[in-house]
């Protein structure tokens, strides 16, 4: 028996003597040789339909003498009066979440990717010299994206610019000294990228450490805590202004699904709690849990203090038990990942939902949401706790106030 392959496209075939066309605002029209009239509608499904708003990338566009547009790919040199856009054409969104799920847990980050121009766009992306973090910065840059790599260790980072220069020498990307260990180290990253630049498009909160053993960070707070969530939380409070200066910046926090197994509520949520100043009673994987509920919270939250901005703030879940340094701490944990790694996802597909959030169409004003396999997620119904949401909003400003003293830009 054939395997029943799903719906065809064939309704939106056209009929002898028609033609698609694309209209200066993105409509699609569609052109009538025989009978020399244009209409709105496909003359067989009956449906409307828009294209991106930018040409895929590595397209450009030209009128000829006689006024003619022409569009012209710059790797293959082909020249055609067909609107490349058309490729990639989709119904009109009737409503903010009027979309359908086009990728999924095996897609990855360049199939995602494939047909967008990220020219003249910034990211400013945590922890991404090495795993998920690079692959996603990877993946941006060779769409035109300008990345800002935000990262501890120089060498790595350097190695990490090196390759991608090597495979798009044209590449866009530049370092910046971050220690998530140090909210000094913190304010100074962020200063000097608002010397630099005056807006940003996408910041990924991507780093991350997981299973680390009890350690107070030189701000005396615990390491786990802090890394995840409070410094990331520090940095993106900073970078306000960047990301306000554009209409429709995206936010995305790296979670994961172990938020759901955090003992954290709004009962027991205290600064001793979250940051606890002695190893007694320490539990590396269950203070990794926390941090990471702590991000989807963050996320929820910032969202409905920066929504008036036009921002859009999301959480998600990269993937479980990826190939990463994240299992670095132990040596149990990376015989671990060691041996499941055939049946996790590749850095490709781990990137893939990050790449999603940060620049699918489809998404535009999409925000306080948790995603996961390119998808929208319900995250754990401690999401839904709002005392427990500003409890660790007002902990975590005032943690970073009795640091660095008052004046955070919220």
């Amino acid at each position: 028996m054939a395997a029943y392959l799903g719906d065809t496209d064939s309704e939106d075939e056209l009929p002898p003597g028609w033609e698609e066309r694309v209209n200066d605002d993105g409509r699609v029209y569609y052109a009538s040789h025989i009978q020399e009239t244009t209409q709105w509608t496909h003359p067989n499904s009956g449906k409307r339909k828009v294209v991106p708003k930018s040409l895929p990338y590595g397209w450009t566009r030209k009128v000829d003498d006689d006024g003619v547009d022409l569009f012209y790919e710059e790797s293959t040199g082909k020249e055609t009066t067909t609107d490349p856009r058309l490729a990639f054409s989709r119904e009109p969104k009737d409503s903010l979440y009027d979309f359908t799920q086009k990728f999924d847990a095996s897609s990855t980050s360049l199939q995602i990717l494939k047909g967008v121009d990220l020219t003249n766009k910034v990211a400013v992306i945590t922890g991404c010299n090495t795993g998920i973090g690079f692959e996603t910065a990877r993946s941006l840059i060779l769409h035109g994206c300008e990345v800002i790599f935000a990262c501890r260790s120089k060498d790595s980072t350097t190695a990490a610019i090196e390759r991608i220069a090597a495979e798009k020498p044209q590449a866009k990307c530049e370092y910046y000294e971050l220690n998530l260990c140090s909210l000094n180290s913190v304010r100074n990253c962020a200063n000097n990228i608002r010397m630099k630049y005056v807006a940003v498009d996408i910041l990924i909160l991507n780093a991350g450490i997981f299973a680390a053993p009890f350690e107070l960070t030189e701000d005396n707070y615990e390491q786990t805590f802090q890394v995840n969530h409070l410094a990331q939380f520090y940095f993106t409070l900073l970078l306000k202004p960047l990301i306000t200066a554009r209409s429709s910046s995206r936010i995305i926090f790296l979670s994961s699904e172990s938020h759901r197994f955090s003992f954290l509520k709004g009962q027991n949520i205290s600064w001793d709690y979250l940051s606890p100043k002695t190893s007694k009673g320490f539990v590396p994987f269950m203070a990794y849990n926390d941090s990471k509920l702590c991000n989807v919270l963050c996320a929820y939250e910032l969202n409905r203090r920066w929504s008036s901005y036009g921002a859009t703030i999301n959480s998600l879940h990269p993937g479980n038990m990826c190939s990463t340094d994240i299992s670095r701490q132990w040596w149990f944990y990376r015989l671990l990942f060691f041996l499941l790694r055939p049946f996790t996802k590749s850095m490709q597909q781990a990137s893939a939902t990050t790449i999603w959030a940060a620049t699918a169409e489809e998404l535009e004003g999409v925000s306080g949401q948790y995603m996961n396999n390119c998808w929208l997620s319900q995250p754990s119904s401690k999401t839904n706790d709002v005392e427990l949401t500003m409890k660790l909003w007002n902990i975590s400003t005032d943690m970073i106030e009795k640091t660095m003293g008052k004046g955070i830009t919220i």
